[in-house]
């Protein structure tokens, strides 16, 4: 073959795609050029890195796969119970929120959700997903019940056996709650405070004698709506400091409740008469 010829056929192989094939091991020549036709599927594109035993890796790096499943949520606004009321408590520790915990997943909870994506480099969508609860979790330690219930809402404990019978007004200092009972059955409960050290709520069973709808305390000059006294000057009622600040404060000896509503409802429900038990 000429050297026009051989010129031709290598400009012919550089045209269609053609790889040069070399001599096979027994030394016999094959046929210089190798036409390779497309068929319709394009190669797999490589990158250069290696995929550490020195082949190239097709594969993106991780988290960048397109398609990749987001993570799963776990809790998000308007979702209730005790797992969010740990969410709150730990973000209370780490100062990204200071309401609560109350259980409810509201825009409070969403804003230092987010707040606290954010400051980590992850998506700031407000919802508490599975890679944010790993990473709040190293963070910070397992949450005290009274951390949990630092506004009130904790379950309460069974009642004392002296709340079985009759009208009455179980009180527990252990889980710091109000049962309403009427012949064994809880009606309502609510959380309540109790006094501090220094003036600590008798224990014991007493009676409801006085009642008294807008009751302003002559003593330290404060607010006691829908009083219902049951041992000297102290008396079941709603408390806007307790409202405000949860168990950070005390009352003065008084069983004090934070929610307005309930207590009212209390209050049109109970008579002079009726049984209290404070009990630890």
């Amino acid at each position: 073959m000429g050297r026009s010829t051989v010129a031709a056929v290598a400009v012919l192989a550089a045209l269609t795609g053609c790889t040069v094939q070399t001599p096979d091991g027994d030394g016999k020549g094959r046929s210089p050029v190798r036409i390779e036709l497309p068929d319709g599927t394009p190669s797999p594109a490589r990158s250069p890195a290696g995929d550490g035993a020195g082949r190239p890796s097709t594969a993106p790096p991780a988290g960048d796969t397109p398609g990749a499943a987001a993570p799963r949520v776990l809790w998000s606004r308007g979702d209730t119970g005790r797992d969010v009321r740990e969410l709150q408590a730990r973000l209370r520790q780490v100062a990204w929120l200071f309401d609560g915990p109350t259980g409810t997943y509201d825009g409070a909870t969403e804003r230092a959700v987010s707040g606290f994506q954010g400051r980590r480099g992850l998506p700031r969508t407000g919802r508490t997903d599975t890679v944010t609860w790993e990473r709040l979790r190293r963070m910070t330690r397992e949450p005290g019940r009274w951390e949990l219930y630092l506004m009130g809402g904790q379950p309460a404990d069974p009642p004392d056996a002296r709340c079985r019978s009759g009208r009455v007004l179980c009180i527990d200092k252990t889980s710091r709650t109000l049962r309403w009972m009427v012949d064994g059955r809880t009606l309502s409960t609510m959380a309540v405070r109790f006094g501090s050290e220094y003036t600590p709520t008798r224990e014991g069973v007493f009676s409801v004698y006085w009642k008294s709808r807008d009751h302003v305390s002559t003593l330290y000059d404060s607010p006691m709506p829908y009083a219902m006294f049951f041992s000297g000057g102290q008396a079941v009622h709603y408390s806007a400091d307790f409202a405000a600040r949860g168990y950070a404060g005390a009352s003065h000896g008084c069983v004090n409740v934070r929610d307005e509503a309930a207590i009212a409802s209390l209050y049109a429900q109970v008579r002079n008469g009726d049984k209290v038990v404070v009990s630890w």
